[in-house]
């Protein structure tokens, strides 16, 4: 796991604050508004218990990431998020990187992965994670070049325009929303990604939602509500 360092910020954009609770680093807001404060925890929660009884390699993103018998490729998440989804691949044995453009969410990803690096469960997992802060639509190539890491597979997860009343988003997305906004330079993305990864990229869709503007898919994995758009250079092979 690489650590980043320094200070968190004690307030963030959007009138949200960083601060440090028992559980570690929150995000915090009004409460009515914006719901609970957001922290990142790898060991327990819904990241343990997915990492106990989540499926294996047998959930979709896996196989959209082509996580098979025999092949473990190394995966860029360039839209870190939270690290919910690069904390599955890493606890599947992929070497991740987690690149992400917010400080808060760096702060937040840092905490989460440092407290995950001293826990027995998930300190294995944690080492294959590595954090870059950094805009991956403008400057992808350059982060990975930095991290001297092998790109075989690039993850996204853009955020986009949400059409819904508020009411209806999930009070944890109002809070992460607010701070992120959309993804505008998702076509943008997506066009550095295709240059970076050597095998694949994985954008990941809400199930209804038009494919990324840009080159024709591949083929497609659906889900309940999301689905995984894959975008092919060549196939990934048994031994990686």
């Amino acid at each position: 796991m690489e650590k980043v360092g320094g200070a968190a910020p004690a307030m963030t954009a959007a009138g949200l604050a960083l601060e440090r609770r028992a559980q570690g680093l929150v995000l915090v807001g009004d409460e009515a508004r914006d719901g609970k404060p957001l922290y990142v925890d790898f060991v327990g929660g819904k990241a343990g218990h997915r990492r106990r009884f989540g499926g294996g390699r047998g959930q979709l993103i896996a196989k959209a990431c082509g996580l098979a018998k025999g092949v473990t490729p190394s995966v860029v998440d360039a839209t870190a998020g939270l690290g919910r989804d690069a904390f599955v691949l890493a606890s599947l044995g992929a070497p991740v990187l987690l690149i992400e453009r917010v400080p808060a969410i760096v702060a937040l990803l840092a905490d989460g992965l440092e407290r995950a690096a001293g826990d027995a469960d998930t300190a294995e997992i944690a080492a294959r994670m590595q954090l870059a802060p950094g805009d991956a639509a403008a400057e992808l190539s350059a982060l990975v070049a930095a991290a001297g890491f092998a790109p075989e597979v690039v993850h996204l997860d853009p955020m986009f325009p949400h059409r819904e009343k508020s009411a209806l988003v999930k009070k944890e997305m109002r809070l992460f929303r607010r701070l992120a906004g959309d993804d505008a330079d998702a076509p943008r993305l997506l066009e550095a990604a295709l240059d970076v990864a050597t095998h694949r990229v994985v954008v990941k869709r809400p199930r209804k939602a038009p494919a990324v503007e840009g080159p024709r898919v591949a083929h497609t994995l659906e889900g309940k509500t999301s689905r995984y758009d894959i975008y092919v250079h060549r196939s990934l092979r048994p031994g990686r």
